[in-house]
């Protein structure tokens, strides 16, 4: 993995004006991955924008981790329904055209 996709949790942490406690709880509940290098955490950038709509969850919306946890399953359970049903819909066109 590059380092220049890569953000420092400390840096990432300070400007966001969180607790580095709460990303690594973010960790600890699987929620998210952090790569360590020379001792210094580290965010992928594509989690970024998950990262900070965990930051949203849990600081302006005061839900907990388990919460969080809870509406990124149903999230994710959603994404793949949408494209269950995309993948449906098309293949129904395929079969109404051939009519």
């Amino acid at each position: 993995m590059q380092t220049e996709y890569l953000v420092a949790v400390d840096e990432f942490c300070a400007s966001h004006n969180i607790e580095i406690s709460f990303i690594s709880l973010l960790q600890q509940n699987g929620l998210i991955e952090i790569t360590t290098i020379e001792q210094t955490g580290f965010i992928d950038a594509e989690q970024l924008p998950q990262v900070e709509k965990f930051i949203r969850f849990y600081y302006e919306l005061d839900i907990n981790i388990e919460g969080i946890e809870t509406i990124s399953h149903m999230l994710g359970r959603i994404r793949n329904m949408q494209a269950e049903i995309i993948m449906l819909r098309n293949r129904l066109l395929l079969f109404e055209s051939v009519d």
